[in-house]
């Protein structure tokens, strides 16, 4: 019915050993009890015959209310050699007869001893009736817990049933986020852990269209460009310059159709990197590595790079090279829409996610509405493919860190472009 893997199965394998463990536990104890409390009022009962008679020369005291009590009771007097103060309590069977036997000093002097005997048949079948009656619940107990335990099983896993189910049921053109408030509050970071997989997936795949049907778009358009330029040129006899001209025009647009395959290359390579075995790194020993390339390029240009790094240190186990990824193209943005005189911003700071990088820059904005991080999405004047971002919103997505870009907000024109690494796969380095 279950395999050697299957939770359930050990599960009602542990269960069903527990509860009939205590079962049995308790009833032993509960027979135990009830035999010992009525051996002790036997013996209480021999004990107070004894004392009567030891006193009274009676079984009993002046009461004769109670005439039955003395009925199964054998008494006499015997004498032994050895003095013995202690009472002596025996149990015995005749006949398939059982008799409690109290031996009690009665004179010290002559040595005798009360020797009274009571027949217990009827107290050893009730307690022979007795423990049976706890077999048969007992045993009745057992089937109960197993039922009860194959009940809780069942329930236990039919969410885990129910969520199997409808991811079974779910493609890449039907994919719904799963209902977290349907579920027992123990599977609702499941279900939340499920929808976020599941919105990076559907994001990826509206991506991955979005990629295709823009390389398809990107490169059909220098392809109709260097149709129709041939096809002029070759309508009439031209001459060599004109001939020559539609060469060169041919091979900027071939070399336009080039940078969109690297590009498109680059989304290959990418998706490689992220199979790569990650690596323990100072993250901002390798944010002031980049800036440090790339102030001698924003120098060169006329422009300034500033950098600021909190904390001292911060360690992290992810692959390097999509952290390099991002950082490059923030900061290939940010010198690219950023005017000669003015400068850019490298900085980290701590949150209580983790660490926040950012690249803010003195350029003309975005326009919020638009989607960057989707494929071949381009604002400004600019030259470019339109594939960076989605570069770097892939490249975070691997590494579980948030990413995002927005205009600024302290009253100067420019973009704040944004990393945040987890602080779960990090920690701070201790300042020197």
């Amino acid at each position: 019915m279950f395999s050697k893997k299957s939770i359930r199965r050990n599960f009602l394998i542990q269960l069903i050993f527990a509860s009939t463990s205590l079962i049995f536990i308790f009833s032993s104890f509960l027979y135990l009890y009830i035999e010992n409390s009525i051996y002790d009022e036997k013996h209480q009962e021999l004990i107070q015959y004894a004392k009567n008679i030891a006193t009274n020369q009676s079984l009993v005291q002046i009461d004769p209310d109670t005439p039955d009590a003395v009925l199964g009771i054998d008494v006499e007097i015997i004498h032994i050699k050895k003095l013995n103060q202690d009472i002596d309590l025996y149990e015995s069977t005749k006949k398939r007869r059982t008799y409690l036997t109290l031996v009690y000093p009665f004179n010290f002097d002559e040595l005798s001893y009360l020797k009274i005997t009571k027949e217990i048949t009827p107290t050893k079948k009730l307690l022979a009736k007795i423990l049976r009656y706890i077999f048969i619940i007992n045993i009745v107990g057992f089937v109960l817990v197993i039922v009860y335990a194959i009940a809780l099983s069942k329930m236990l896993i039919t969410p885990i049933q129910t969520i199997s189910s409808r991811l079974s049921n779910m493609n890449e053109h039907l994919m719904r986020p799963l209902q977290v408030n349907e579920l027992p509050d123990e599977f609702e970071q499941l279900g939340s852990t499920i929808n976020h997989l599941i919105a990076r997936i559907q994001n990826f795949v509206k991506y991955q269209k979005e990629l295709f049907i823009g390389t398809a778009h990107e490169l059909k358009t220098p392809l109709a460009v260097i149709k129709l330029k041939n096809q002029v040129t070759l309508i009439k006899k031209r001459t060599p310059e004109e001939y020559i001209d539609a060469l060169k025009t041919t091979n900027k647009t071939v070399d336009e159709m080039n940078i969109i395959v690297s590009n498109i290359l680059n989304i290959g390579r990418q998706e490689g990197a992220q199979f790569e075995k990650p690596v323990q790194v100072d993250v901002i020993t390798i944010l002031k590595e980049k800036a440090n390339d790339f102030r001698l390029l924003a120098e060169n240009d006329g422009k300034r790079l500033q950098m600021h790094f909190e904390p001292n240190g911060f360690m992290a186990t992810m692959q390097t090279s999509l952290l390099n990824q991002i950082i490059q193209n923030f900061l290939q943005n940010a010198l690219k829409f950023t005017e000669k005189d003015k400068s850019v911003t490298l900085r980290s700071s701590e949150t209580s996610f983790g660490l926040l990088i950012e690249v803010i820059d003195e350029g003309c904005g975005i326009d919020e509405s638009i989607d960057l991080f989707a494929p071949f999405k381009r604002q400004g004047n600019k030259s470019g493919v339109g594939l960076g971002l989605f570069l770097a919103k892939s490249a975070s997505d691997a590494m579980g860190a948030k990413i995002s870009i927005k205009n600024r907000t302290d009253g100067i024109d420019g973009t704040v472009s944004s990393l945040t690494l987890n602080s779960k796969l990090s920690c701070i380095l201790p300042k020197r």
